[in-house]
């Protein structure tokens, strides 16, 4: 088989200036320049924030070829232990995504199902973060550069089902990190900036209180995110937010509900309540602003 070893060379390309790196995984990651990190065993594969690699960790024996067993694609190169089998499956991407950024949710949830559905079919350790890959660069492991494809989620997706919603453990490791945390935050934010808009807070004082909420989501999973990614993401839906709801806006709103005068609307909700079914009040927004953002898709 032709080994091209062009993959290597973008691999080492598309590293992080000072990646996370580390020789044995139980005495814990250190950042070096990525001329030295490459000469450990273990390396961070992606830059932080973005996507360029999936990465799948099987701890089975004879566990390199589970990609052709599946009828998976052809994987960018797998790097296997040669004491007991176990191996990475590494997928490069054709267009890469960042994971802290509001406006790429939706390649984020996409991505996000790809991966669940990888894992599933592969076997994959479903405890493994992802942030960690065994080094292709290192001579440790057997690697085998299977071809030098790069492929859009679009390909990746037509090999899995992914048609079943993804379960509680797979929202909470890999991407489905970034998906949950994006749809608790972004959510929680549409009711909590009226609060600020009424204090007249600063954008300051905005963001520590959705970054507090981030982190607090992030408490639940197993397996964290970094720290840098969490600013990030509280940074993207802070300002996301704050952009969209002005003073104005919200003074627009208020002034709409006192015309009202406080009438009962005569159209009761489809299940039969008295409680208002009008999204919009629940938000705090105005109803045109709800409808564009909904129409955009980003708004549920």
């Amino acid at each position: 088989m032709a080994q091209p070893a062009i993959q290597l060379d973008i691999f080492y390309d598309d590293l992080a200036n000072k990646p996370y790196c580390t020789e044995y995984l139980e005495r814990g990651l250190d950042i070096l320049p990525k001329r030295e990190a490459i000469k450990r065993r273990y390396i961070q594969g992606n830059q932080p924030c973005m996507v360029n690699y999936l990465f799948f960790d099987l701890d089975h024996a004879d566990s390199v070829l589970a990609w052709h067993t599946e009828n998976l694609p052809t994987p960018y190169w797998t790097a296997r232990n040669p004491e007991n089998g176990h191996c990475h499956i590494c997928y490069k991407l054709e267009t890469p995504f960042p994971t802290t950024e509001i406006a790429s949710i939706k390649p984020i949830r996409y991505a996000s199902a790809i991966q669940a559905a990888y894992a599933k079919k592969l076997g994959s350790d479903t405890a493994y973060s992802r942030l960690i890959t065994k080094n292709p660069l290192n001579r440790h492991w057997d690697v085998v550069l299977w071809s030098d494809q790069a492929y859009s989620l679009d390909y990746l997706a037509d090999f899995v089902d992914l048609n079943d919603k993804l379960t509680v453990e797979e929202r909470n490791l890999g991407l489905g990190r970034n998906c949950t945390i994006f749809e608790v935050v972004r959510h929680w934010g549409y009711r909590k900036i009226r609060e600020h808009i009424q204090a007249k807070s600063s954008y300051k004082a905005w963001f520590n209180a959705v970054l507090e909420r981030v982190l607090k989501e992030n408490e639940q999973f197993p397996e964290p995110l970094q720290y840098a990614e969490l600013q990030q993401i509280a940074k993207s839906i802070a300002k996301w937010i704050w952009q969209r709801f002005s003073e104005e806006d919200f003074s627009a709103w208020q002034a709409k509900q006192g015309a009202k005068g406080g009438k009962k609307s005569k159209r009761l909700p489809v299940d039969g309540s008295e409680a208002s079914t009008k999204p919009w009040e629940a938000l705090g927004i105005s109803r045109a602003w709800y409808y564009r953002q909904k129409k955009k898709g980003l708004l549920e």
